[in-house]
């Protein structure tokens, strides 16, 4: 676990796929359009704690949605990159953007067309539920599933070794919530 800190340690944007990571994958569509995705709240304060620590969060994903703006907005995601074919060539625009390298770069993914960011960035990281040729390259496996706490204990992970975490639950404790979830 010592190498996984000190490769978190250095973590600068946590970028994530949604359909299987921020959601458990299923989608709901009708006739016309995608009607409802299952969000989780721990996921989501996560996420806010992440913010609020400093630490960009971006997704990068290759539906679109207005679920996906409207979620990303509520947690303030500021890059949001949807309907994506080439998912590296969306990693090194963020990365640019915000003038990172891929070491300084985490991801979340869960199935194939991950695998080209994940192959890149300084620390990959999958749900548990993950296809097995994702979590083959992964530096970090999450114990819970898509949509079901992952982003939450991956952030965390991130936050601790940064030594960013206790900072965050302090914040909390002195100001009370006020973060979407």
């Amino acid at each position: 676990m010592k190498n996984i800190e000190k490769i978190a340690q250095k973590i600068k944007i946590l970028i994530l796929d949604v359909d299987g990571v921020l959601t458990d994958g299923s989608i709901y569509l009708d006739a016309d359009q995608e009607l409802f995705k299952n969000f989780n709240a721990k996921d989501g304060m996560g996420i806010s704690c992440a913010v609020r620590s400093g630490l960009p969060v971006a997704i990068i994903t290759g539906r679109r949605s207005p679920i996906i703006s409207r979620r990303a907005q509520e947690l303030g995601i500021a890059d949001i990159c949807e309907g994506v074919q080439d998912k590296k060539n969306a990693l090194a625009a963020l990365l640019e953007k915000h003038g990172l390298n891929l070491a300084e770069a985490a991801y979340v993914g869960d199935d194939l067309n991950d695998l080209p960011v994940l192959s890149r960035v300084g620390l990959a990281c999958a749900p548990a539920d993950a296809v097995e040729e994702v979590k083959n390259i992964c530096n970090f496996i999450a114990s819970q599933n898509g949509g079901r706490g992952a982003v939450r204990q991956i952030v965390e992970l991130i936050l601790k070794a940064r030594g960013d975490w206790d900072k965050i639950v302090k914040s909390y404790l002195q100001e009370g919530q006020g973060d979407a979830q």
